[in-house]
């Protein structure tokens, strides 16, 4: 047992060294943020990777606790090619619960394994800046509200604050020049966050365990994809659903400065430091260049 342990702390020896000082960004949220086991070990394998040196930022979701909170006050829920429409009160509880009850969830916990994590807002120094977004059915917009997409990053105050050591953890508010405010998906928010850092990763926790060249047959996963394939994918239907928002913000992602992305089952505890600290890996790693998935 001794020698296994040896082994594995041997394997992750050489990770350590080369991403020490470099930048991750995490986005964290969904149906993991529902599993306390989950929750738990993904708090233990964000204070690990912070304490080898790695620069870390967290964006984190929160549908789940958006939801259960709208049906206590009796607001129906009702999405849009998995955007949620958001009216002014929805907007309200969204901003509420993002920025207080899951943010400061994360970060209490983070910085009870003695990490100075900083909770903020997208809207704290115009961290997020946004506008309006719509969707689009043929020649017709949609309006779903207050939901918005993301025009810019303050990268200034996140790279402030990594200077100093602080690990932020940004809830996915967005607002525009006028003052409104907006609900921005939480994918879309870590990718730009990665590309104007330019980090070195940037990690989505999802609850599949990455991409499978044949739909839905395990057999077929793919441990490492191409920009390019990952597009011929979509293309093809072998991408679908709420896979293809995820995968089409890691492309955009790539070609706007981040050096890799990988999609992991955040619902496998530790699946952080399996994924970045062993030479196999457990999810998909997004590349640029045109070599082919394997």
């Amino acid at each position: 047992m001794n020698c296994e342990k040896i082994s594995i702390l041997m394997e992750a020896l050489p990770y350590i060294k080369k991403f020490k000082g470099e930048t991750f960004v995490i986005k964290y949220g969904g149906s993991i943020v529902q599993n306390e086991n989950s929750k738990k070990a993904f708090i233990e394998d964000v204070v690990l990777l912070k304490l080898v040196g790695i620069n870390i930022v967290i964006v984190h979701g929160g549908g789940p606790d958006i939801s259960k909170f709208l049906n206590k006050l009796d607001i129906d829920s009702q999405f849009i090619k998995g955007l949620r429409v958001t009216d002014k009160d929805t907007m309200e509880a969204v901003e509420m619960i993002l920025s207080s009850k899951v943010n400061k969830d994360i970060t209490s916990k983070l910085c009870m394994h003695g990490i100075d994590a900083i909770g903020i807002s997208g809207r704290d120094g115009n961290l997020i800046q946004a506008k309006k977004t719509y969707i689009l059915e043929g020649d017709e917009k949609i309006d779903i509200g207050y939901v918005g997409e993301v025009t810019n990053i303050n990268k200034k105050i996140l790279l402030d604050l990594l200077a100093k050591d602080y690990l932020p953890v940004i809830s996915p508010i967005g607002c525009d020049l006028e003052g409104n405010v907006y609900n921005v998906n939480a994918d879309y928010v870590a990718s730009a966050v990665s590309s104007y850092l330019k980090a070195e990763k940037l990690i989505l926790l999802t609850d599949v365990k990455g991409i499978y060249g044949e739909l839905n047959d395990e057999s077929t996963f793919i441990s490492h994809i191409t920009v390019d394939k990952a597009r011929d994918y979509i293309k093809s239907g072998n991408i679908k659903g709420g896979m293809i928002p995820k995968v089409e913000c890691c492309i955009n992602a790539i070609e706007s400065g981040t050096k890799n992305i990988h999609l992991i089952d955040g619902r496998q505890e530790h699946s952080l430091l399996l994924e970045i600290f062993t030479n196999k890996g457990i999810g998909t790693m997004i590349e640029g260049g045109i070599k082919n998935a394997n």
